[in-house]
Order: structure tokens, then sequence, then C-alpha cells
């Protein structure tokens, strides 16, 4: 921390942002003025934008991540390997991490975390508030020669700076320009709203009963007190629980409700299609949210695949490149070292699958016995860790050889 804390000072000290303000180029994840409009507390209140951004923070969340060097071995004595496996910071579990930053990601557009560090060590990861983050690019060459971005971080009233590789930085949505990501939210705002707008109107529905709506016929003329006050009155009789639902209409009026039916408006339909709309925005596949109306897929198994295939892979690579940039020193990336996602967790379909897939994995040579112990959650055996194949097995240019004549006798 003591290093981010001098290149603080060193960029203050280094210009004054008054000055060079036309030196350096701000780019935020929105316009000012939409930011607090379009990213609020309310758009997660929208049932499937919650879902969606639930299904995958937590797809994240659950998949462990591994250190590995150039030939896929996993290494365990490594201080990525702790921060990636066991504590991130002190207030986070790694689940709590990557699901907080997935969120950021999809719901702000970006998702940034500082890399703490001690001399050659890297010991912390702390997710920072993305609304108080802002990309700046010194295309001034204000502190460089050379183009380079930086990261400005602004709390209570203070603002700090940090290099590039100082912070792991996850962009969301379609990137209009590779810098700064976009969410979910920006993009999809009319839609978003008009669900928001479509349960809102549907809960004042049912609030004031279906049939609530009501024309009331009269003789005569009334001034607009009172006509409110005869409305008001008998709005009181409709909503009181105590009356029975017995409303006195006085001599000479006549009340008629208002047969509203959402079916007519295809209500229930719009709303459907607009869940699928902003579910498909998020790569959410229909049956994730319990729309099976034309689901073709026989299997959970082929679901979750399909699922890996169409949404997660492009996330996953996102933050394996991400992490090896940031996290590693060059010489670790020489040496082939890098971070991998374990997929294994969402492609384990059912039990006879799962046993099919790792009785193929052990006679196939391609799994220890112990591994496919490992992989179903039983502790290992004596023996377990080799190796076994079919013995009728020969190299492709061995066969036949056991059919020419003249071989030598065994004893």
């Amino acid at each position: 921390m003591g290093i981010i804390k001098n290149f603080g000072r060193a960029v203050k000290n280094a210009f004054s942002w008054g000055e060079t303000e036309r030196g350096w180029q701000t780019i935020n994840i929105s316009d000012e003025k939409n930011i607090e409009s379009l990213i609020t507390t309310s758009n997660t209140s929208e049932i499937t934008y919650y879902i969606c951004l639930k299904i995958l923070s937590e797809s994240i969340g659950k998949l462990s991540i591994h250190l590995k060097d150039g030939e896929g071995i996993k290494i365990t004595d490594s201080d990525i390997n702790y921060l990636l496996k066991v504590r991130p910071n002190p207030f986070m579990t790694p689940t709590d991490f990557k699901t907080l930053m997935e969120f950021n990601r999809n719901h702000y557009g970006n998702a940034y975390a500082l890399i703490e560090t001690n001399g050659n060590k890297r010991v912390g990861l702390h997710p920072l508030d993305p609304r108080k983050v802002k990309v700046v690019v010194d295309d001034g060459h204000i502190i460089s020669q050379l183009t380079k971005y930086y990261y400005k971080y602004t709390d209570k009233g203070k603002d700090y700076y940090y290099q590039d590789k100082e912070i792991i930085h996850l962009k969301g949505g379609l990137s209009r320009d590779g810098i700064v990501g976009t969410s979910i939210a920006e993009e999809l705002v009319g839609t978003i709203r008009g669900s928001i707008e479509a349960q809102k109107y549907l809960n004042d529905l049912y609030s004031r009963g279906l049939t609530a709506n009501a024309i009331l016929e009269y003789t005569g003329e009334l001034n607009k007190d009172k006509k409110k006050e005869l409305v008001r009155t008998i709005t009181e009789f409709v909503r009181d629980k105590d009356n029975g639902n017995i409303v006195p209409i006085p001599l000479g009026m006549k009340l008629t409700p208002l047969d509203i039916k959402l079916t007519d408006a295809q209500f229930f339909e719009l709303r459907k299609f607009t869940g699928l709309q902003i579910a498909a925005a998020f790569g959410i596949k229909p049956n994730q949210l319990n729309n099976y109306d034309k689901s073709s897929y026989n299997s959970s198994e082929m679901q979750n695949l399909t699922f890996l295939i169409d949404t997660l892979l492009v996330i996953l690579k996102k933050y394996e490149e991400e992490f090896d940039y940031k996290l590693l020193f060059e010489d670790e990336i020489n040496r082939g070292v890098h971070t991998e996602f374990n997929v294994a967790t969402i492609l384990r379909g059912d039990l006879k699958s799962q046993a099919e897939a790792l009785q193929k994995y052990v006679s196939g040579g391609i799994y220890t016995p112990n591994e496919a112990r490992a992989y179903s959650g039983m502790p290992k055996i004596d023996g377990g860790d080799v190796l076994m194949v079919n013995g009728t097995y020969v190299p492709i240019d061995d066969i036949g050889k056991a059919y020419e004549k003249g071989g030598e006798k065994s004893d």
C-alpha cells in the first residue's frame, strides 16, 4: 500500500489538476446525468433483472480458480493462490469476492479491485465502488511520453491515483472503446423501466382489487368538492374489509364496475416477452427462468453445457486474462504460469452420467482411481494413484505384430 500512496502523491506533485485539465481525457462508466437514474436499486427490484444478476454472480462465485504452471500442474505455494482460494482480504471469502465483482461488472458496467502489495508479495484484493472510479487517459503525455491510462478513485473528498497494473478491471457489456464497459441497465433502460412500471401497475391493481375501477352514474349537477367527497366516501367503503364488500349507493346513483381483463390486453404475454428480452441480454436461457415452453434439452447436463459455451466462457476468459496480466509478474508469465477456472462443477450431470464418464476416464488412463474418487467427494485409497489401462491396448504402429512369425518364445 505504501507504493500506491507514494504514487498518488507523486502524481499530485507532478502537475496541477486545474492547469493540465485539457491534457487529460476522463472516461466515466456513464454520463453523469444518467448514472443516478439508470443504475439504481430500483432496477434490481425488477424480478427478471434481479434473477439474471443473481444467476451470473453466483455462477462465477461458485467456480473455483486455480493457479497452474506451464504444464497444467496446480501451484499451491503462492501468495496468489492464497488470495484466490483462501482469503482475498480480511472481510471476504473468495466466493464473496467473485460474486461481488461479477455483480458490479453487470450492474455498473465495470468491476474494480485494488491489488495490495507488500514488497514483491501480493497480499490483498480489495473491491472498489465502481461509482467512485474514473479511468483517466494521459493523452497529453503529462506523466509519460507514451499514452497511458490511470485509475482515479475518489473517497471522502480525496482523490487517489493508481497505475493500470494496480487495479483489476473487469468490463461488462459491449465496450465502445475497449477501456471501460457498459452496464445492462444502460443498454436496456427503456425495457427495464417498462417492466418495472408494469409490475407497479399490477401491484396497484391487486391492492385496489381487480374490479376496483368503476363508473358512477348520477343525475343532476355536483360541484367539484361534492364530487371529490362522494368518490372519497365510496372508496372508503370499497376498501374497508369490515364492510363485507357491501357498498351503499345513494338513491338515483348507479355504480358500474369496469371489468378489467388482463388477458384481453395480452398483459402477461407482453411481460413474459419483456422478461425474455432482458434475460437474453444477460445470456440467460429461458429454462433458467423456469420457462420450459420451448425447451429442447433432454438433460440438465446439456443445459449447463449450453450455458457454459454461450454465456460463461467469454466471461471466464475476461477474468483469467485480467488476473494473468495484473496479478502475475513478467517472469511468471514467461514460465507459463496462469490462472484457470474449474468448470467441471457446472458440467456435472446426473449420477448415472457422472459414473459412466468417470469409469471411462479411469479405464482410459486419463484419471487415476483416486482422482475419480476425489471428483465424487470420496477419500483416497491405497494404490489408487496409479494410471490403469486395458491390457489389450497396443501402440498403433504395433498393430498386427502379435501375428508375425519368428517371434522369440518367452520362457
